[in-house]
């Protein structure tokens, strides 16, 4: 009797995960299941490129419906899984529907952190930004001089101002922390950002936060932040954060530790579910961590249908992230948890590159406009080599050479 492969979540990691099953030369029954109604689809390019509507809905699906056909997985959209019978072997559906598995993989990825009711966050006109029903809901208030605030100062506000800016929004950007991108960005990066988005009119207010949402007749009108000011709008869009999707793990019995709790080689504490992608916490360098990327969903998607088939091959990310905003192309290498020194390079016009360093080790670096300093710094971090750093500051020094020291 052949086996039957689950895999809960249809996003990046999941169909990553189930092409990558066929790849291997699997020729059990495999389900892919997604609570969207729509096909496995790319999300990064939600907050830039559809937005501003260079994208079409069709360009964003991972694969087309017929690659799914001629692999002979079937895919089941717009249907939840509701809970996992780990004794049994099964998983039930929202639809009622009950699917036995041999091998159940989690790739259930994230959610936006919601604003609670009480302070607003109910209100039509506030969105998150995260899926492509949230997008499209928010299409139609991207109007030329409509006014918007952005709540929160990481990646995903950043973009969405970017995108609002370009298209003749009034944006201002609220961050409760000192500084845009503080979590995840040395004051550098920050500042550089800092002034992009400025000079394309943003009003970006850090060290405020938000004290509530004001509404009429149920819609958003204004905001008032904690200074007290208070904010005329038309919309609000929330970007202050994601969480894993772990519930069904919780509910399940599974170790859980804001995300589900895997080793090496992708396995949750029941040897017969695997997770990947957002919702995953995976051990990396002697700590557990989440991994945010498309990058990492892909690639521990894809270690996780090897250990599937039982070939276990630790999995060890060399993480990679990238952000588009304006003309600037941010691409990260590595990552700056830990860091003690940074140090800028300059770039031609008005690029920049910002590397981190724990003591002599390198560890990341921020690369703005800057192909050849990710580059070279992605395979110095892979390589576990690491230039002294008043020689990566130094302009004069070619970078490439930096490889063959």
């Amino acid at each position: 009797m052949s086996e039957h492969f689950v895999i809960v979540g249809a996003g990046q990691a999941g169909a990553a995960l189930a092409a990558k099953l066929r790849a291997l030369g699997f020729a059990g029954a495999i389900t892919l299941i997604g609570d969207e109604a729509a096909p496995p689809y790319q999300r990064p390019p939600l907050s830039k490129k559809y937005l501003l509507g260079d994208l079409e809905e069709a360009r964003l699906y991972l694969r087309p419906l017929e690659y799914y056909e001629e692999q002979d997985i079937t895919l089941l959209t717009g249907d939840a899984v509701k809970d996992i019978d780990r004794a049994g072997q099964q998983v039930r559906l929202a639809s009622g529907q009950v699917l036995d598995y041999d091998r159940l993989a989690l790739t259930t990825g994230s959610r936006p952190r919601l604003l609670p009711a009480s302070i607003g966050g109910d209100l039509a006109g506030v969105y998150p930004v995260r899926s492509l029903p949230d997008v499209d809901a928010m299409a139609s208030e991207f109007a030329s001089g409509a006014r918007v605030l952005i709540i929160g100062g990481g990646y995903i506000g950043l973009e969405a101002a970017a995108v609002a800016a370009a298209r003749g929004l009034q944006v201002t950007l609220v961050e409760l922390g000192e500084r845009i991108l503080q979590r995840v960005a040395a004051a550098e990066t920050s500042d550089f950002f800092r002034a992009l988005h400025r000079s394309h009119g943003v009003d970006i207010r850090e060290g405020t936060g938000l004290s509530r949402l004001v509404g009429e007749a149920g819609r958003v009108t204004q905001a008032v932040l904690s200074d007290e000011t208070t904010l005329d709008i038309d919309f609000a869009l929330v970007g202050v954060g994601i969480l894993p999707n772990d519930d069904l793990a919780v509910a399940a019995g599974l170790t859980v530790e804001n995300g589900i709790v895997v080793d090496a080689v992708t396995r949750s504490s029941d040897p017969l579910i695997h997770a990947a992608g957002d919702c995953a916490v995976l051990p990396y360098e002697g700590q557990n961590i989440r991994l945010e990327s498309v990058q990492n969903a892909i690639d521990q998607a894809e270690a996780a249908a090897a250990a599937m088939m039982g070939h276990d091959v630790s999995y060890a990310p060399v993480p990679w992230f990238w952000s588009d905003q304006y003309d600037v192309k941010l691409q990260i290498a590595g990552l700056n948890q830990g860091h003690d020194r940074v140090v800028t390079r300059p770039g031609d016009g008005g690029a920049q590159s910002v590397w981190y360093y724990k003591g002599t080790r390198l560890l990341a670096v921020d690369a703005m406009n800057e192909p050849r300093a990710y580059m070279v710094g992605k395979r110095l971090i892979e390589a576990g080599k690491s230039p002294a750093p008043d020689v990566v500051s130094d302009p004069s020094v070619d970078l490439k050479t930096l490889l063959s020291r």
